[in-house]
């Protein structure tokens, strides 16, 4: 299974993303979407899995879940906004935002997945989403970077 991980988009759907996640099963977002506009761009291009992060609060897409829970080829999935590291769920994934810092680390029998941020709102330096494999019951990821504040006008808010 190919799953494609977004997060921190802030209401803003990067091109460059969309075609990164070209070809994907399903996209996960984590948190801080923005606009329902985005989910409703991101499931054209596959089924979306998205929860709602502090910056969704009270906006369009407040309406989202704070947390979802699912199994993806016989393998448990947590997905949520902000991750308390002290209080790990006990599942085999666990994808998460809010700190704009992409992460790919095995903890505790557990594969911690942060896709950094793909939005242009925000304290990052890098523009980023993850890529998410899952071959004969497996979890393989990488981070793709896709752009940067330093030299890429689009990053700039």
């Amino acid at each position: 299974m190919h799953v494609g991980l977004i997060s921190d988009t802030h209401g803003y759907l990067d091109p460059r993303a969309v075609e990164l996640l070209r070809g994907v099963e399903l996209i996960l977002h984590a948190g801080d979407v923005g606009s329902l506009k985005v989910v409703e761009e991101l499931a054209r291009l596959a089924p979306v899995r998205a929860v709602r992060g502090n910056v969704d609060e009270g906006g369009e897409a407040g309406v989202l879940p704070l947390v979802e829970e699912f199994t993806l080829e016989n393998l448990s999935v947590h997905l949520v906004h902000q991750l308390d590291p002290r209080n790990l769920p006990a599942v085999d994934i666990v994808v998460f935002g809010h700190s704009h810092r992409a992460l790919v680390q095995e903890r505790d029998g557990r594969l911690l997945l942060n896709p950094g941020a793909a939005g242009r709102r925000g304290f990052h330096s890098t523009f980023t989403v993850g890529l998410l494999d899952i071959i004969q019951g497996r979890p393989e990821a990488r981070i793709v970077e896709f752009g940067s504040r330093a030299g890429d006008r689009v990053g700039v808010s």
